[in-house]
């Protein structure tokens, strides 16, 4: 396979122009005009953020995409799918308030938001998945495949599960139904160490099944109610949660990848990854933490592997920020050094297992020439 074209341009921009100026001429010199979107449906599928994080993409910026399309032809739709877990998305109407409240809406991106699973996350479509080894059919929100064209547009992040968020992740999670991301969570279930739990309690108050309760000032988790989503891990800061499935993060990946393969195969696709406010954890967290590497800039391009992979590769060069998770654990003086920005930020993550499987399952590839604009 030949190497893809991934489009990059920084931050910078002179007095007179504006960084969606910007995204603008980016994404026209990758090549969206060749893209027939007259009289389509354009699903621009994105993250809005759990109320209390500030660190997704800003509205603005969605704004410039949407209006791309409609200047192209195309009818622009908004769209993410409900969430496992508690919090403020778990149904479409709390989904699309919050989404209100966080600045999206038709004023300030010009387009409407249909959430993908309908109301209760149970409107689904299932779809074969092509090379698929782990997933034969995916659970997509319907609305994302009744779309004609899909757009990816990314927060690239790092993750406390997935090493990273970008393209493939916002695809492959972000648009499976409710059923979808407890199939692609169901790989593992997890365990306490109660030798090293400290009863803090926030691996309870992150737990989207209410699978944790406490016996002598300690976690127990019920494994008949546990989706085996991760979040726990995460959220414990003392190492005490881990997979009882050794291998369960590294299918979480593949399975991700097989998800993400149902939704773009045999339409048009266009990607974004925006590698800015780029926090430690997924903005499904009610907070974000201070970014762990510099503003790095924007990518686009056709393949959702490249582009995810010159991202990573673009944060690995970096100088991690000293105060932020990253650079407290790369102070500790008895820190493993894994020499790998995401999994010294979060050790217990898989991330390479993503772009491989992608990859072998004919989604994109890896080897890419990286095309800066100025």
């Amino acid at each position: 396979m030949e190497k893809a074209k991934v489009y990059f341009t920084d931050f910078r921009v002179p007095v007179g122009t504006n960084l969606q100026q910007k995204l603008k001429k980016l994404c026209i010199k990758a090549g969206i005009k060749n893209i027939n979107f007259e009289g389509k449906f354009v699903a621009i599928k994105m993250h809005f953020g759990e109320l209390g994080n500030l660190a997704f993409i800003r509205p603005q910026y969605v704004k410039v995409i949407a209006d791309l399309v409609k200047e192209l032809g195309g009818m622009p739709f908004l769209t993410d799918c409900n969430t496992l877990y508690p919090g403020s998305r778990k149904h479409a109407l709390e989904h699309i308030e919050c989404a209100n409240l966080n600045g999206f809406n038709f004023q300030t991106t010009g387009c409407q938001i249909i959430i993908g699973d309908g109301l209760r996350g149970t409107d689904e479509v299932e779809v074969p998945v092509k090379n698929g080894e782990y997933i034969k059919t995916a659970k997509i929100g319907r609305a994302v495949m009744d779309a004609d064209v899909f757009i990816s547009l990314a927060h690239f992040k790092g993750h406390e599960m997935t090493g990273f968020g970008g393209a493939i992740k916002n695809i492959g999670m972000g648009c499976g139904s409710r059923a979808g991301k407890m199939d692609q969570h169901s790989s593992g279930k997890v365990s306490v160490d109660e030798s090293l739990c400290r009863g803090c309690r926030r691996c309870a108050k992150e737990c989207g099944s209410g699978a944790i309760t406490y016996e002598g000032g300690k976690a127990h988790i019920n494994h008949d109610i546990c989706k085996g989503c991760g979040r726990c891990i995460g959220a414990c800061a003392f190492d005490a949660i881990s997979n009882d499935q050794w291998d369960a993060g590294d299918l979480l990946d593949r399975k991700m990848a097989e998800y993400a393969q149902a939704v773009c195969q045999d339409r048009p696709c266009f990607h974004i990854n925006m590698a800015l406010d780029i926090s430690p954890n997924c903005d499904c967290h009610g907070e974000n933490d201070a970014p762990i590497l510099p503003n790095i800039g924007m990518f686009a391009s056709f393949d959702p592997v490249a582009i995810d992979q010159a991202c990573v590769d673009a944060c690995q060069k970096q100088t991690p920020i000293r105060n932020s998770q990253l650079g407290d654990n790369l102070a500790k003086p008895d820190w493993k050094l894994h020499h790998d920005h995401f999994m010294d930020s979060n050790p217990n993550v898989h991330w390479k297992e993503t772009l491989e499987h992608a990859e072998k399952i004919g989604m994109g590839t890896r080897e890419y020439e990286l095309i800066t604009m100025k």
